[in-house]
């Protein structure tokens, strides 16, 4: 087989190889013909390309959409969301439909971008607050969850699409959180594992934010985490509507619109480079 295009993209750092199986032509789906097993290969940053997701474009199935995003973790697991990819591939889209607007599926649902002052702005829909929502093992109130790893307790939990936890921090910087993250990423708390932020709040208006990330640890940043964390902050009366997050790799801002209950992120994204998927590392020949 041949090798497949690529372009490396990223949004605060949060990186992504994207493939437009829109344009390429196999015998079978490209989420098929790159499994999971390919795509961790893809994503390793030692002997592939290196990613935090690997983005699998497809033709959509809801005729109002452009494109159908495919989102695989590091791990070669699936997710439902990542609102960084959906910047990133918005911006794509409007980049080649010369227009101010992107229309992207998902499992999770239909997500709508524009532009914005800052790069672009997606609308990541109502977040869910029930604990089936996210998904809880069993029915617990989601703003204040039974869970504790060393110095860290009582986090909330919503889903955007994907599960999120959130805990409200004094210092972030005290936190050893290579050794804490995997291990409430995989309390049976959650069945499908989670996302676990880690929040230092300024002000009513500002929070600082790390996230380890289900599926690819700590990264630069996280574009659901950020929704997440500011949605979980309103709801615990320690936020405003409009939150500015800095995280590792830039500043991402947050609303949770009071109107229609939506969640609308913005913030830049960026072009790294473009390529060629070698063979070997979609079918693990020759490696």
């Amino acid at each position: 087989m041949e090798g497949l295009l690529f372009i490396k993209m990223h949004g605060l750092g949060n990186d992504f190889v994207i493939i437009d199986g829109r344009r390429i032509s196999h015998d079978q789906p490209l989420e098929s013909l790159i499994d999971g097993e390919a795509s961790a290969r893809i994503a390793d940053r030692h002997r592939g390309i290196g990613c935090d997701q690997l983005i699998l474009l497809a033709a959509p199935k809801n005729s109002d959409a452009q494109t159908f995003m495919h989102i695989r973790n590091a791990d070669g697991s699936e997710s439902s969301a990542c609102g960084n990819a959906t910047r990133c591939v918005a911006a794509l889209l409007m980049d080649e439909n010369g227009g101010d607007e992107a229309i992207i599926e998902t499992n999770a649902g239909i997500l709508i971008a524009e532009g914005a002052d800052n790069g672009v702005r997606v609308d990541m829909g109502e977040p869910g607050l029930d604990w089936r929502d996210i998904p809880l093992a069993q029915d617990e109130d989601t703003l204040h969850l039974p869970l504790q790893a060393g110095s860290v307790s009582d986090p909330a939990a919503c889903s955007m699409g994907n599960p999120h936890a959130t805990f409200f921090v004094d210092a972030i910087d005290a936190l050893d959180l290579k050794t804490i993250g995997p291990v409430l990423e995989h309390d049976p708390i959650f069945p499908e594992r989670a996302n676990i932020g880690f929040a230092e709040i300024k002000n009513k208006n500002e929070l600082r934010l790390r996230v380890w990330e289900r599926g690819a640890g700590l990264t630069q940043a996280c574009g659901t985490g950020a929704c997440g964390t500011v949605v979980n902050g309103i709801r615990r009366g320690l936020l405003g509507r409009t939150v500015i997050c800095h995280l590792d790799g830039g500043t991402l801002e947050i609303e949770w619109r009071e109107a229609d209950n939506h969640v609308l992120m913005s913030g830049p994204v960026s072009v790294a480079f473009t390529g060629m998927v070698a063979p070997s590392l979609i079918t693990g020949k020759g490696l």
